[in-house]
């Protein structure tokens, strides 16, 4: 989530819109779809790690099994925002900095997800050995 909150200021930059209240809806929206993006890997990770494939395969497969899934929910959802983002509109100024946020969030945290994920999984096998899931029993 830090790392949405990095997008969220850089895209609000570069578009040269001001944080506001409704940037911060935007910021919680963006919140549930990077944990929503993270859960979907991780679980396809446990699935993996369950079905006996090793801890390094599991993390490889399951970060290239869920990038189509990931990559097309957030660039659907930032080009759904792209033209309330471009809108000039008097009528729309109240709303682009909700869109500024949850656009630009998604794109910078998606890019990011697909490594820090993977990453922290390893790191947590690694450190947290008996964490792993064992393979149910079939009694």
């Amino acid at each position: 989530i830090p790392f949405g909150f990095i997008g969220v200021i850089l895209g609000h930059w570069i578009l040269g819109v001001a944080l506001s209240a409704v940037s911060f809806m935007g910021i919680f929206g963006l919140s549930g779809v990077v944990v929503n993006d993270s859960l979907v890997m991780i679980d396809f990770i446990d699935q993996k790690l369950r079905e006996g494939v090793p801890p390094r395969t599991a993390i490889m497969e399951g970060a290239k099994g869920r990038f189509r899934p990931i990559m097309l929910t957030s660039l659907t959802t930032f080009l759904g925002f792209t033209p309330l983002i471009l809108e000039r509109a008097i009528q729309a100024q109240f709303l682009i900095p909700f869109a500024a946020s949850l656009g630009c969030g998604i794109l910078f945290i998606t890019a990011i997800l697909m490594m820090v994920v993977p990453a922290l999984c390893t790191l947590h096998l690694r450190l947290m050995p008996s964490r792993r899931p064992s393979i149910p029993s079939a009694a």
